[in-house]
């Protein structure tokens, strides 16, 4: 077959169904293009001086080597309780726990789509596509995905309960389960490291995502290293589980959006852990040597997995790659 000769998403499907998806930054990408942002820790430095990050809070980054929000307002929020305990105090912590959520605040609308630019039809077709899975899972920490399953929540899988706290020990369910790998901005992160989900919806989802009670910090885990990543989900009983899920993901496998580089080398971990029986691999056909380029670049990931087969199809013509989907975006933000 020729390299650009890719089938199609419902031709390969049937084929070989896959149970389960796993989501990355280009599925995002296809739908606002301005979530190709390459940091959001360099987005928030270059916010200036009023709603960026401040000298002192690069220090704190810099002393936590790390490009993650969620350890340093965590670490925040630690020294706080304890100077408090102490009778020392929390000023300082304080001013830098604010100035951080600032500036992290502003940087995530900065990139963030607007729910006002997102048509219903584009959530429906989302929510569609997601539910012909048993599982879905997503590296990204926008809210899409949060937004398309609200359109329709019947036949979703309910992981948190009614007060919208996550518990490991309750988590058989029926419907199609979505787990957030790396958390995400309806996600909150308590002090013992457990998870609540917050309770708004649509524009207040976004709007309000960092404005929580003392001691909560958002879920999520931008862009890092691996071993980072990986300390951060060790640190939160959610993603923790959700990672383990993946590697325990026996059945088809499809990978849409999903490069799976060296700064998700903790994901790829867990795909080779698993050992699915196959993996459904879309391709952007851009042209002949992209494509192949491409197909290599999995083949150099999966090529020597014993049983497991390697089978690709067009993007484009997956319901998630549809070109309807793409809401355009201020040419400033491309």
């Amino acid at each position: 077959m020729p390299a650009h000769d890719l089938p199609s998403w419902a031709d390969l499907n049937q084929r070989h169904p896959c149970s389960a998806l796993l989501l990355g930054n280009g599925a995002s990408r296809a739908v606002w293009k301005p979530f190709g942002y390459f940091s959001l820790h360099e987005q928030a430095q270059r916010a200036g001086r009023k709603k960026g990050l401040a000298v002192s809070d690069m220090a704190l980054f810099k002393a936590l080597a790390t490009e993650l929000f969620e350890p340093v307002l965590s670490t925040l929020n630690q020294t706080v309780r304890a100077n408090a305990a102490l009778a020392i105090s929390s000023t300082a912590p304080l001013n830098r726990y604010y100035s951080i959520k600032e500036a992290l605040i502003h940087a995530v609308r900065t990139v963030h789509v607007p729910w006002s630019r997102v048509p219903q039809a584009t959530l429906t077709s989302i929510n569609q596509a997601l539910r012909q899975f048993r599982s879905v899972y997503t590296s990204n920490y926008d809210l899409l995905l949060p937004w398309a399953v609200q359109q329709a929540p019947q036949g979703f899988a309910e992981l948190f309960d009614e007060q919208g706290f996550f518990d490991v020990r309750r988590t058989r369910t029926t419907g199609t389960r979505v787990l957030h790998l790396h958390g995400g901005l309806h996600l909150l992160k308590l002090p013992d490291g457990t998870t609540r989900q917050r309770g708004a919806d649509a524009a207040e989802l976004l709007d309000g995502f960092a404005v929580n009670i003392p001691g909560e910090v958002p879920l999520f885990v931008n862009e890092d290293r691996s071993d980072e990543k990986l300390r951060a989900i060790r640190h939160s009983d959610y993603l923790s589980w959700s990672l383990g899920e993946l590697a325990r993901e026996h059945e088809g496998l499809c990978l849409f959006g999903q490069h799976l580089d060296s700064s998700d080398q903790h994901l790829l971990d867990a795909i080779r852990q698993a050992r699915p029986k196959h993996l459904a691999i879309a391709i952007r056909p851009l042209n002949e040597a992209s494509i192949l380029n491409q197909k290599q670049h999995y083949i150099d990931r999966f090529g020597d997995l014993d049983q497991v087969s390697l089978h690709f199809f067009d993007a484009s013509s997956h319901p998630l790659g549809h070109a309807e989907l793409a809401i355009n975006a201020p040419l400033g933000l491309h």
